[in-house]
């Protein structure tokens, strides 16, 4: 049987207490909280809708009734199709998160092949993720590979 398991509506605390985890780990600067508030509803409400083309996969934390030991999320999107891709979906992973006192035991890979299940059967060909140095071998050893990408952003 495995641990992993969808994650719902009660779980949206813990998948932000676990996103600020991830955001930790990959920036410095403030640690800030604050904003957990203000994205508690919108994480809850898409949690909700099973159809909305947002997924979260979790295991629960062993050793603390309540708490989660992983997370990983990711979105469904739409672009306008394109040869290998007619019907413009793509699949995004972010916010891959592990517990500080749970890793190396296999759960962000585990939740990770339930992930990328979902996107298989949401009928997305193709999933694109930013990796860490530290987090690229995992996604490696599940057949992702480096891509040249020209992104820019925009901040407002």
């Amino acid at each position: 049987m495995s641990l992993v398991r969808r994650a719902v509506p009660e779980d949206a605390e813990e998948l932000l207490r676990l996103r600020q985890v991830m955001i930790d780990s990959l920036f410095s600067g403030d640690p800030s909280t604050e904003w957990h508030a203000e994205s508690l509803p919108t994480v809850r409400r898409r949690l909700a809708d099973p159809d909305g083309g947002f997924a979260a996969f979790v295991i629960d934390h062993p050793d603390r009734p309540g708490a989660l030991a992983a997370l990983v999320a990711g979105t469904v999107e739409y672009r306008i199709g394109r040869q290998g891709n007619p019907h413009g979906r793509v699949g995004h992973v972010f916010s891959v998160a592990t517990d500080p006192d749970a890793r190396r035991r296999g759960y962000a890979r585990a939740c990770m092949e339930d992930l990328l299940d979902w996107f298989r059967g949401q009928g997305v060909p193709h999933v694109d993720l930013n990796a860490s140095a530290e987090a690229e071998p995992l996604y490696a050893s599940l057949g992702f590979v480096r891509k040249p990408d020209p992104s820019m952003r925009l901040r407002f």
